[in-house]
């Protein structure tokens, strides 16, 4: 099992580093945003002494106006470290999502096909979004924040080393605290996406069926089971926002005991003279002013956990390995009659370990004439058709083109060759003139428009409202079940397979 480390180590590697200087111009944002705040807090105390207490008319202006400048530092550095880290995480969460589509499309089919492909899509879409906030929000406060908080407590020290301890207390307590809410909320999160999938995998489910629906009456069924999808990703939902709120139900009980503490301290301090009332107003400030990267680098395990389980669950799908692929000296594929054989094929799925689909299977098809393969629904008739251009890989046996071993041949030369019109028609939401197309992007308008005449589809395409240029639907669904099967026909035609 990967670490944490091992996936942060591999974040940084694949993809951080690809943007380095975003993210070392963010750190030296960072660094002005510490000073800043720091010189805040340290600006109090020549400001009561020298202007409250001493009356100087000199620096009545200064003071203020280093004020004024140390907050626009702070604005404008933190608006520069944040906006930096906003394009590095969404840059991150592109390259991510280029990823996984790239390994997914070029996955063997028999894998997608175990999946539902509403999982996936909440891969895509969701767990990619914890991966910006741990990039860009979790790093870029880690980094921020320390350093603010090591300014503040320089601050805080040189005002006076005993109130500072105090202050220091609550540092350790908050980091325990926060480390038990990290481990919760990246259970949490896993559950919510695992919820968030099941309820993506519904939703596509309910609109492709929807036709269904209606002819068996379930509209009622539909809603409550939509309702009840629904009902659990906002539970999970609910959870995660909860565990979050814990943190202020630490933090703000544990900040008030040491506002306390501090000023029962320094009213001791103040009375035995060993402090001003300048330097206490100054440490103030800077406690106060350390609340806040406190707080977040209290709650930075938490953004981790989430960022770790998303990474946990995005990177086994980068990382997929096809079975199907070419042998190291696999060759072209070269045609004379087109024969194909089977010989002692034996097939079965890999989810169907124990039910085999085709059994020592001996075939001749014979090329340059028709072969129709006949038999009972389920038979494999199907199965054995995508088993030649290697959409499945033949358990034992071998499958030959011309005599040549379709193991032994290059897959894209292979494929090249094969045309097939399924019973279950693919089709894209785009126009007909596109759908055709597709099997070859470069070909020439009067090809396209030849391939139509050969499928006999040219008839219904000029009856459309935009011939060619209309919009068919998802998956073809303003045609008609016979438009669609000559549509596809076209498409192979094209293809000159």
């Amino acid at each position: 099992m990967t670490s944490n480390f091992q996936i942060l180590k591999r974040l940084y590697f694949d993809y951080s580093k690809n943007y380095i200087g975003k993210i070392i111009l963010s750190g030296i944002f960072s660094l002005i945003v510490a000073g800043s705040t720091s010189a805040i807090a340290y600006l109090l105390d020549p400001a009561i002494k020298k202007i409250f207490v001493e009356k100087d008319e000199n620096l009545i202006l200064i003071i203020p106006l280093f004020i004024i400048l140390a907050f626009f530092a702070k604005g404008l550095s933190l608006y520069g470290a944040r906006v930096l880290m906003i394009s590095v995480g969404n840059d991150i969460k592109k390259d991510m999502q280029d990823d996984m589509l790239k390994s997914l499309i070029r996955a063997d089919t028999n894998l997608i096909q175990d999946k539902h492909s509403g999982k996936y899509l909440n891969h895509v879409l969701g767990d990619t979004s914890h991966i910006v906030n741990l990039v860009s929000t979790t790093i870029l406060n880690a980094f921020k924040d320390s350093l603010t908080l090591v300014g503040l407590l320089c601050v805080m020290f040189y005002q006076n080393w005993k109130l500072s301890l105090i202050a220091i207390l609550m540092i350790p307590i908050a980091t325990l605290a926060a480390k038990s809410l990290g481990k919760r909320i990246g259970k949490v999160t896993t559950e919510a996406q695992e919820k968030a999938g099941e309820a993506s995998k519904y939703l596509m489910e309910l609109f492709k069926n929807h036709k269904l629906i209606k002819i068996f009456q379930k509209e009622s069924f539909e809603t409550q089971r939509s309702s009840k999808f629904l009902n659990d990703v906002k539970e999970k939902a609910k959870k995660i926002a909860i565990v979050f709120t814990r943190a202020t139900v630490i933090m703000e009980p544990l900040t008030g005991v040491m506002i306390a503490l501090l000023i029962f301290v320094t009213g001791k301090l103040i009375i035995s003279g060993e402090i001003d009332i300048n330097n206490f107003f100054s440490f103030l400030a800077a406690m106060m002013l350390a609340y806040q990267p406190v707080r977040s680098l209290a709650t930075l395990n938490v953004g981790i956990n989430q960022g770790l389980s998303a990474a946990k669950r995005i990177l086994p799908i980068i990382d997929i390995e096809n079975k199907i692929k070419n042998s190291k000296t696999s060759r072209s594929l070269i045609l004379h009659t087109g024969s194909i054989d089977f010989k002692d094929v034996t097939f079965n799925y890999e989810s169907k370990i124990n039910n085999i689909v085709l059994k020592s299977i001996d075939i001749n098809i014979k090329g340059r004439k028709t072969t129709a393969l006949v038999g009972h629904s389920g038979a494999g008739k199907s199965t054995l058709l995508n088993l030649i251009p290697r959409i499945y890989e033949v358990n034992n046996g071998k499958i030959e083109i011309d005599g040549q071993n379709i193991k032994d041949l290059d897959i894209k030369s292979l494929r090249k060759e094969i045309s097939i019109v399924d019973q279950n028609i693919t089709l894209f939401d785009d126009t007909v003139f596109n759908n055709i197309r597709y099997a070859k992007p470069d070909a020439k308008d009067e090809e396209i428009y030849k391939a139509a005449d050969l499928s006999m589809c040219s008839d219904f395409i000029n009856n459309l409202e935009n011939k060619f240029d209309t919009i068919i639907g998802e998956n073809g669904v303003r045609l008609s079940g016979g438009e669609k099967q000559r549509l596809s026909i076209a498409r192979a035609i094209l293809k000159k397979s």
